[in-house]
Parts: C-alpha cells; structure tokens; sequence
C-alpha cells in the first residue's frame, strides 16, 4: 500500500498552518517550481504537481478537514465504498460524518478559464527604472456577440431544468457509515447550469473566437529575473461561460556590462588608477541615471568595497544601495623617470613617502589625477 502523502510537509508549513500561511507557502513553490521556469525538468514538473495536489486540499477548509480526519484515522479511505484514492474519498469521509446534521458536502466547480503564461524579456535598465511594454499574443478570447455565453445574442439560453441552473447535482450512495453524498457535474448541461436553445452563429455555440489579444503592461521599477505579473482576465476564455483565465508575465532580465544586482543593491567594479589609490582623489562612477563624483581616500586597497546608501534601485517595495568594488590599475608601461620614481619609494617606507609632499607631487606629474576622468 502506498504511503499517504504528508501535505503538510509538501508545502513546509506546520499542521495548524493559517490560511495566510498555507498561500503564501504555496504562492512560494509555485514560483519556484514552476515548470514554465524549468523546461525539461521532470524532477520540476513532478514537484510542481504535488505542490499543487497539496494546496488544492489544504486551501479548502472541507477537503482540509476530511484529509485531517483521514490522517488520524488511517484505513479509513479503503472501506466499503468510500473509495481509496483521489479527493472523491475524503469528501465521502466528510459527507458521511456530517450527514447526521441534515447536511453533505458541497464543491463549487471552477468554470473559468485557463492562463496564458508568457516569458517576457527586460533589459537591465527597463527592469530596474520601470518601462512601459506593448503585447501580443493568440488566446481564446470571448466572443463579443454573445458575450461568452455561446447562445445568439447572448440571451437564447435556458436554465437547466435538472440542476436548477447551478450545474452540478448531488450523488448519493449507501456505505457502512450511511448514506454519503458527492456532487458532480449536470450531465444534462455539463456543468454550465444552462442548456443552448440556439447557438450564437459568430462562435458556433462555443462562447469564444481564436484571435490575437493585445495589451499594455505597465512594469513598475524592480522587476528581477522569475517575478511576475498577473493580468486578469486576459487569459484563455472559458468554454463553459465562466470568467476568462489570467495572462501570466514570467520576466527573464539580461544582464548588465557594468552592473551586478541582487534584489535591489547594485554592484560595480570600480577601477582607480594606482596614484589615486595612493594619494587619494575623485572618480566619476556611474549610476542608473548618469554618473557622479566620488572621493576616495587616501590609502585604498584593492577589493575596498564603498557604499553609496540610495543609490541602487528605487522601487515601491524600497530603495536599494549601490556598492563599490575598487581594484587599483598597476601600470604595466612605465618611462625611465616613473620606473626611477617608483624605485625611490621602494627605499623607503609606505607611510613616510604618504607624508611627504615632494613624492605626492612627482607622482601627480608622473600620472595624473584625472587620469580616471579621462
């Protein structure tokens, strides 16, 4: 027999989880394992849809309660005609222990339909300023002549008579602990709790038209590679007249020649010439919008990191630094007097020839301080 699987543990979350805790959990491993975002990876796909068997039971307070009862009761899903397998055997379990109270479990069917999922690219500047895209893509979209409901005009419909319209209707079946009920699909209107009495002629009754959707997405400041953005609304069209589903922009970020990121810190590599390691100066470093002047000490050694507080990127969610990362430019080509110069120093001290003005000004002839300017 099969060992049970721990929902639980599948989303890391603990047993007395809150509804808050349970989402945001998912929201979490959903964005991680998403298969869109591994292409290819079994592994991934498998993890992807137990992630989701799990939150499809533990976001519904009914089905929650009959996986924990089943779970301090084992045994129980494989008796008489309780079924043994699927959500069908939990909702048998908590239909039979609340039956006694006049009532049986209920399950709204989704009728919405699908996401559309688009991997969208970013340059590193239109991600970390915010931009402004135009998109297009084919989707089922619902047909304005009937408003998605696949009848002429949108009206030439009736209720179904079996279901009451709702759409679904319940089954009962005698087990050892009672009657249980289970609901289920009309067979009569397949879940639409309406039946067509004359099909909409730009649609053929199917409530929707293959077309090509555009949209204008307006992406804030701060978008990274695997965030996204949900768009509702704007997914594929619901075949049985539901809400259309979400359009889904999974964004991909290329990387920066002189930029590095993480969340919302920058990071440069910062090269200064050896004198002004030395003797200190200022250097123009740049930043998102342009560059600025910065002065650096006296003294500096290569892998000195800088902060900049309120440089980095500017978001609603926060404002990032920008960090430094100096290395000091050894010169490779030096002329008789710089050589000269430079063996002069090597006579005496680091800290003696910091002091003394003379050296300062001879390297200032030699290189320059505004070398880096340059």
């Amino acid at each position: 027999m099969a060992e049970k699987k721990n929902y639980y543990e599948i989303l890391g979350v603990k047993k007395d989880a809150t509804e808050e805790e349970i989402k945001a959990a998912y929201k979490k491993l959903v964005k991680q394992y998403h298969p869109d975002l591994h292409p290819g990876d079994n592994l991934a796909a498998e993890k992807f849809k137990e992630i989701n068997e799990a939150n499809e039971v533990l976001s519904d307070k009914q089905k929650r309660a009959a996986y924990d009862y089943e779970q301090e009761h084992p045994g129980m899903g494989g008796m008489g005609g309780m079924g043994g397998a699927g959500f069908g055997g939990f909702e048998d379990i908590f239909s039979s222990i609340f039956q006694g109270f006049g009532g049986g479990a209920s399950v709204q069917r989704d009728t919405s339909g699908d996401d559309i999922r688009l991997q969208v690219e970013l340059s590193f500047m239109d991600a970390a300023k915010g931009c402004t895209k135009d998109f297009s893509y084919m989707r089922n979209e619902p047909c304005p002549a009937c408003k998605g409901t696949g009848a002429k005009d949108g009206t030439a419909f009736r209720s179904c008579t079996k279901c009451g319209g709702k759409g679904q209707v319940r089954f009962s079946q005698e087990t050892i602990f009672g009657r249980t009920i289970r609901v289920g699909a009309c067979p009569d209107c397949g879940g639409r709790g309406k039946i067509i009495t004359e099909k909409c002629p730009e649609c053929k009754g199917k409530g929707y038209l293959r077309r090509e959707t555009k949209v204008t997405v307006n992406i804030p400041a701060g978008a990274d590679t695997d965030s996204y953005m949900r768009r509702r609304g704007f997914g594929q069209a619901s075949a049985e007249g539901g809400a259309p589903g979400d359009l889904i922009l999974v964004f991909r970020v290329q990387p920066h020649k002189i930029f590095k990121r993480k969340n919302f810190d920058l990071y440069v590599d910062l090269p200064i010439p050896f004198t002004t390691a030395v003797l200190g100066g200022t250097v123009r470093v740049p930043d998102l919008d342009d560059a600025f002047d910065y002065t650096i000490p006296e003294g500096t050694q290569s892998g000195t990191v800088f902060t900049v507080r309120g440089k980095g990127i500017k978001s609603k969610n926060g404002t990032g630094n920008l960090y430094l990362n100096v290395f000091v430019e050894v010169p490779t080509k030096l002329t008789k007097e710089q050589k000269r110069a430079l063996e002069d120093v090597d006579r005496f001290e680091l800290k003696q020839f910091d002091k003394s003005k003379k050296y300062a000004d001879n390297l200032s002839a030699l290189y320059g301080k505004d070398a880096y300017k340059k």
